[in-house]
């Protein structure tokens, strides 16, 4: 990737986790709490939900890791660099947006600007050692910069957690209301996701997209 010469007006945010489901996001956006979360969050600046969500494709692949004190059970992360596709949905926000939501993400308070420079030039910038301090841009859509964030370690350097079904059912209904991909296809997709296969099978993520 070339570096740009002048910062964005918007930025697409490639959510691959539960913020693939525009309710879910909304708490990042608006303020408040998920169902079946057990914190609330405090919201952007600028509160606005995203005007546009499109299904996109990343380079990569998805897996569970860690333990999420908000829903229990593994969160999701990308690794880039892993073979393989992870699908994600990309919310379209500005970059002082995509800013507070990824602060929130990482445990910080909602308000600062992240410096963009480093990962819209190389296309990688690590900004702490914690899960989702990492913020990739594999390349551009229609002109706006493509955008996430995940963990430093890749997917073969952490021990897998499985994702419990509240958790689940967010990235799966999230990918299933874009219409580019098939319940069938969302329901293998994430029960072969390292750390969800062998405790989640296909047919269960599907009672969950059904529920």
């Amino acid at each position: 990737m070339e570096a740009r010469a002048e910062a964005p007006e918007k930025i697409w945010y490639a959510a691959y986790g539960s913020n693939t489901h525009r309710e879910r996001l909304r708490a990042y956006v608006c303020g408040g709490r998920p169902e079946g979360a057990a914190r609330s969050y405090p919201g952007c600046r600028d509160g606005r939900m995203p005007a546009r969500s499109v299904p996109v494709e990343l380079p990569g692949v998805l897996y569970f890791a860690t333990t999420s004190p908000v829903w229990g059970g593994g969160r999701a992360f990308h690794d880039p660099d892993a073979q393989g596709t992870t699908l994600a949905v990309a919310h379209l926000l500005t970059p002082a947006q995509f800013s507070d939501v990824a602060a929130q993400e990482m445990g910080r308070e909602p308000g600062a600007e992240l410096d963009l420079a480093e990962v819209l030039g190389v296309g990688r910038a690590v900004l702490g050692d914690g899960r989702y301090e990492t913020l990739v841009s594999p390349g551009e859509l229609e002109g706006c910069p493509v955008v996430t964030f995940t963990a430093p370690w890749t997917v073969a350097e952490v021990t897998h957690v499985a994702p419990v079904a509240r958790y689940l059912r967010y990235l799966a209904t999230g990918l299933c209301e874009t219409g580019a991909w098939s319940t069938d296809t969302v329901a293998a997709y994430l029960a072969g996701a390292p750390g969800a296969a062998g405790s989640w099978w296909a047919a269960r993520v599907r009672e969950l997209i059904g529920g």
